[in-house]
């Protein structure tokens, strides 16, 4: 056909997404948890009186340091930012060399930075049945194979994982405390699955909610560095620190398997004032005391109603609860957990299903303010009763 002939037709649309890999076009995207705009809009809600208890933030906010921090940093946003002191801020308090050391937009980001250095088709992960959804999006989103442990009583299966892994396995997701179950696994066995994992599978060791974990039950995950270079361990700013907005993790592991991680990272992957906020926070002792206390008073307080109100949940040692929805209280076409869920957003309280993490019969509760789990417990028992509102 001619150019003449051509001219003023309209090309037939070509569907790119089809030339996208299969492994990608099969990927569910992540659900974060409902925003508090959006519900306001759907049910008529005054914004101010919602309670989101979905997405594990910290209720007390930001450091007071972090925010005097932040609008120091104001006039600076036009510079790209520079990750330098706040690298030297966690070598100083972790003991770790600098080139140890890999900032992250998130602990996500780095999550996505192993799966990029180290996945590949004909390569496998393996990581535990209920745990963190981002382990199984990176996995597949760079065509690897993912090897789901089933669960042990809601937590992983080290035994299980160690037994997992093939020869085409490349790493290992461990979350300890594990997300969305909050199951926490002791320090020798973590140990021992170090000790007895092939040192050519890179062990991640996901520690998420570390801040929030009695002192004496941490892992002294920063001195294994020094005995299993494989090891990667994980941690954020977004949860104890109250950053989540601001979007700051780290990865520690060892300098050679920092440099793989650099070698995919974005340039100027973490933003200015993330940057400048999570050094004033890692500072900020007091705060970060303070918000492991309120959580363990508030965890108190949540199970307590919980168990008030005859409800089964996963002993948590994190900054949330999961708690089991009697299947009594299915409604038709839905689970009894999906109905409660409803039930609770139209009272203006936002909690999280978890069907998405094989636990269809579970809501995942962020530890909130004092008044926040008390809205909570009461809108929970009103949605177990009649529903009204």
């Amino acid at each position: 056909m001619s150019a003449k002939q051509t001219e003023g037709r309209v090309a037939e649309p070509l569907d790119l997404c089809e030339l996208a890999p299969g492994h990608v076009r099969a990927i569910a995207p992540y659900q974060p948890g409902k925003p508090i705009t959006e519900l306001a809009r759907e049910f008529g809600l005054d914004e101010r009186k919602i309670v989101k208890l979905a997405s594990n933030e910290n209720p007390s906010g930001l450091s007071p340091r972090a925010r005097a921090a932040i609008e120091a940093a104001l006039p600076e946003l036009a510079r790209y930012p520079d990750g330098f002191e706040l690298t030297k801020a966690l070598s100083e308090r972790l003991g770790v060399a600098m080139e140890s050391i890999v900032l992250g937009n998130g602990s996500n980001d780095l999550l996505e930075m192993v799966a990029g250095a180290f996945l590949a088709p004909g390569r496998a992960a393996v990581f535990a049945q209920h745990a963190f959804a981002i382990y199984p999006l990176c996995t597949q989103a760079r065509g690897a194979q993912g090897i789901v442990v089933p669960a042990r009583e809601y937590g992983h299966d080290l035994a299980g994982m160690l037994a997992g892994i093939t020869p085409e396995t490349r790493v290992v997701f461990i979350a300890n405390p594990n997300n969305p179950t909050g199951t926490m696994l002791p320090a020798d066995e973590v140990e021992g699955f170090l000790r007895r994992a092939p040192r050519s599978v890179l062990v991640v060791l996901d520690e998420a909610y570390n801040e929030y974990l009695e002192p004496p039950l941490r892992c002294p995950s920063v001195a294994w560095l020094a005995r299993y270079p494989n090891l990667v361990v994980l941690r954020t700013f977004s949860k104890a620190y109250g950053l989540a907005g601001l979007r700051v993790g780290y990865g520690l592991c060892h300098p050679d398997v920092a440099a793989m991680l650099n070698r995919v990272r974005q340039p100027f992957n973490v933003n200015n004032l993330a940057l400048v906020a999570a050094t004033a926070a890692l500072a900020d002792e007091a705060f970060v005391e303070r918000s492991y206390q309120l959580n363990v008073a508030g965890m108190k307080q949540l199970t307590a109603g919980l168990r008030r109100l005859g409800l089964a949940w996963i002993p948590s040692f994190a900054n949330f609860v999961s708690v089991e929805i009697p299947r009594a209280k299915r409604q038709e076409g839905q689970s009894a957990a999906g109905a409660v869920y409803q039930r609770l957003l139209r009272q203006g309280v936002i909690v999280r299903p978890v069907a998405g993490y094989g636990m269809p019969h579970h809501l995942r509760v962020t530890v909130g303010l004092p008044e926040e789990n008390d809205r909570f417990l009461a809108a929970l028992e009103n949605a177990l009763g009649d529903g009204s509102t």
